[in-house]
């Protein structure tokens, strides 16, 4: 899935991206499609047009699209396209299958892993895919030198740490090693029941040549190895892509494909009722109310669950933020449940935990009461906090965010009786600022998986030091019972998911960050498509799309 990764861009619809390799995907959720809406015919269906050119509405990549450093969903469905990783997994079922690896064996001690790769796969430019390229693409993103936004996914490989120690002169993990020009080894520091999983994300994506020759080429014209190759980029407008005649993999349907980005969502919605756009993986809230968008799009929109929740991180690291009391008030004065039905008109759920609906080894409750909107309880507490000064929240305003932080700003100011601000920033700021660990308010975050297991919702979140540990916070309690469920994983996973529970449990008595509903994504697209479904970025997934 892709991934696994920090929730930022999308909001009312949206999720971070889970693609895996060849943005061949697997969908976290189930799509619903309105009853009403649905259209039968007795007529054969006409065949594919395979010389078809589709219209996606999208938002302009933050990066240059290197796989290494695209974490933004805008960027993520372009990187799907343009490249194919290791593995994916089987939609609708959630089993890996090999993408460019031919296999993989993980050793006795599970913690050596060697992977051989499918012969013949070339990158856009006609040279050929290597072990090399992998391992060299790898540590690159890694090292801390070169400043990639992924970086954290690689910190299972034995070496990690040397590469990212501040002003490390070291380049390469010692964990990754080239056997010949189809084979590598990975050694995990610890063994990894789940580190597999990993490998069908894009941020695991190899590097042609071409990249470390003269980077800044390539990112005027990336090239890929996937479905689909770059065509041109019009900054602030758009990014077309073709299909790659010469993928070794199933091909897609369609010709060209291009990326429009505009004036927001409201926009799309309006170009995609004209057939101007073809496809919008979010809806604008204006037309979630009352199920509008299902109406007006009837016959053409549907919705599906994502494994993925929206938070609100306390930056722990300023002092103001220290006492428990004021953060489990802060949670308890939120309605989940009014926001997701008036803000949201049914189309989430409220959490009362740190994972998502149907997540396996995950059950909601964790949170108990400090996620129940209780006023009475919440100002106690408050009062009890000594909290001075008013209370903010950082987001970015766009993709339907402003809606919902304003309504919970509202009910945390009519409950405890203390100002709350809310402060748009732009999306880069939010991201630049969370990096580098300089909030000094709460700020808007969210998870996406990058495989479906509870493990993915904690670890990588909530252990001391972990890649995603945005807040800083630690607890070394927890620490141990995320460290005993890792190391029952492989062998025992009920007893995992047990150990899991009771670590959720005792972050949810601190509240480092505070739960809040999960993610859907209700999308629409024009006549002219078939075959339907998006991937768990929010994108559509170019591999199954037809135009008649």
């Amino acid at each position: 899935m892709r991934s696994q990764r920090p929730l930022w861009t999308f909001g009312v619809v949206g999720a971070l991206v889970v693609a895996l390799g060849g943005c061949s995907t697997t969908v976290a959720g189930t799509a619903s499609v309105d009853p009403a809406a649905t259209t039968t015919t007795s007529r054969p269906p006409a065949p594919a047009n395979l010389n078809a050119a589709i219209t996606v509405w999208g938002t302009e990549p933050d990066n240059p699209l290197v796989p290494g450093n695209t974490t933004d969903p805008g960027g993520q469905q372009i990187i799907d396209a343009l490249f194919t990783g290791l593995v994916e997994q089987e939609p609708g079922t959630n089993e890996i299958k090999p993408a460019h690896a031919q296999s993989w064996e993980v050793g006795a001690d599970g913690k050596r892993l060697t992977i051989k790769l499918k012969p013949g796969w070339r990158f856009h430019d006609g040279t050929p895919v290597t072990a090399k390229n992998y391992v060299d693409a790898w540590n690159f993103t890694a090292a801390a030198a070169n400043g990639q936004q992924g970086a954290g996914y690689f910190e299972q490989i034995a070496g990690y740490p040397e590469v990212r120690a501040p002003g490390s002169a070291v380049r390469e993990m010692a964990g990754l090693k080239v056997v010949d020009d189809s084979t590598f080894t990975v050694d995990l520091a610890q063994p990894s029941a789940t580190f597999v999983k990993l490998l069908g994300d894009p941020l695991f994506s190899p590097l042609p040549d071409a990249f470390f020759k003269d980077r800044a080429s390539f990112e005027l014209k990336p090239v890929g190895n996937g479905p689909f190759q770059f065509v041109s980029r019009v900054p602030g407008s758009e990014v077309v892509l073709a299909r790659f005649e010469q993928y070794s993999g199933p091909k897609p349907k369609v010709r060209q494909v291009r990326f429009r980005f505009g004036a927001g969502q409201e926009a799309g919605y309006a170009s995609l009722m004209t057939n101007e756009v073809d496809f919008i993986g979010e809806i604008p809230p204006s037309k979630l109310a009352g199920g509008r968008y299902k109406t007006e799009l009837r016959g053409r929109s549907a919705s599906a669950d994502r494994l993925a929740n929206q938070t609100l991180v306390f930056p722990l690291y300023d002092p103001k933020f220290a006492n428990p009391d004021l953060r489990r008030a802060i949670s308890m004065a939120i309605d989940r449940k009014k926001i997701t039905e008036t803000v949201f008109a049914g189309d989430r759920k409220p959490l009362k935990g740190y994972g998502a609906p149907g997540l396996p080894g995950w059950t909601d409750g964790a949170c108990a009461e400090y996620c129940e909107y209780n006023p009475t309880k919440a100002k106690e507490l408050f009062q009890r906090s000594g909290f001075a000064g008013p209370i903010e929240l950082i987001s970015n305003a766009q993709s339907g965010h402003k809606e919902w932080v304003e309504a919970v700003c509202n009910q945390i100011r009519n409950t405890l009786g203390a100002d709350c601000v809310f402060k748009p920033v732009e999306i880069r700021e939010l991201l630049e600022k969370k990096n580098a660990k300089q909030h000094t308010a709460i700020f808007r975050s969210g998870w996406q998986a990058d495989y479906p297991d509870v493990q993915n919702f904690l670890t990588p979140i909530y252990r001391t030091g972990a890649p995603f540990n945005d807040g800083r916070y630690t607890n070394p309690a927890v620490d141990q019972k995320l460290a005993a469920a890792e190391a029952a994983h492989g062998t025992n996973p009920s007893e995992a998911y047990r150990l899991y529970r009771e670590a959720e449990q005792l972050i949810a008595a601190d509240m480092p960050v505070i739960p809040l509903w999960n993610n859907a994504t209700p999308h629409g697209w024009s006549t002219r498509l078939r075959k339907v479904r998006v991937t768990p970025v929010l994108g559509l997934d170019l591999m199954a799309v037809e135009v008649e």
